[in-house]
């Protein structure tokens, strides 16, 4: 008996250095059109384990979510064991064309309920081209950083910037995203987490202190 009784304290504190982060996202996050083992998820929770950290990844991505949806679901998606948050949302507010205003106020929402439960965040971008105009382009772009800065979270300033790294989106969409245009490959998404990795690492290393 003593025996027994040894052992589950040493099993729960191995199960409490695992550390929980959720990825609140759209379809990006969610992993489109991809087998699940190739999404954003598993394959930044493979990169992270990878690079040595005891780190569990929960997929709260929603295909065709925005920014509203996200702060929805910001409540729930902060249960008493997430640890830290990636908060990766904003493309589909882009593409409905949605006021950045309402767009910052619902990403504002979702940072305040996350310190709130003081979980540390780590912002990801996506960037706007000039669809609606320069005025528009640029109040959308500035959101994140902005935001970033007033809550004083990390920062990651676009979704897709691994993919940018040999300079040419033209080739980069031809190789790394499916048929649709807009989401990564099995392939892309593996530059997307290898590029992002680092700066989820630091969200990491924020959590554990």
């Amino acid at each position: 008996m003593p025996l027994v009784l040894g052992v589950v304290p040493l099993a729960t504190m191995a199960q409490a250095q695992t550390l929980t982060i959720a990825a609140l996202g759209d379809s990006l996050t969610q992993g489109y059109g991809l087998p699940q083992e190739d999404g954003f998820v598993p394959q930044l929770e493979a990169w992270l384990q990878g690079q040595g950290a005891d780190v569990r990844l929960i997929n709260a991505g929603v295909s065709g979510d925005t920014t509203a949806g996200g702060l929805s679901r910001a409540a729930w998606t902060l249960t008493p064991d997430v640890d830290g948050m990636i908060v990766a949302l904003g493309g589909n507010d882009f593409l409905r064309g949605i006021d950045p205003a309402t767009s910052r106020a619902n990403l504002r929402g979702i940072l305040e309920a996350a310190a709130a439960q003081e979980v540390p965040v780590l912002l990801v971008g996506i960037e706007a081209s000039g669809n609606y105009g320069p005025d528009y382009k640029a109040d959308f772009n500035a959101m994140y950083p902005d935001l970033a800065a007033e809550f004083g979270t990390g920062l990651y300033p676009s979704f897709f910037d691994g993919l940018l790294l040999g300079g040419d989106m033209a080739a980069a969409r031809e190789t790394y995203l499916q048929g649709d245009g807009i989401h990564p490959n099995a392939a892309g998404v593996g530059l997307i987490v290898a590029a992002m990795g680092p700066a989820v690492l630091d969200l990491v290393e924020a959590v554990a202190e």
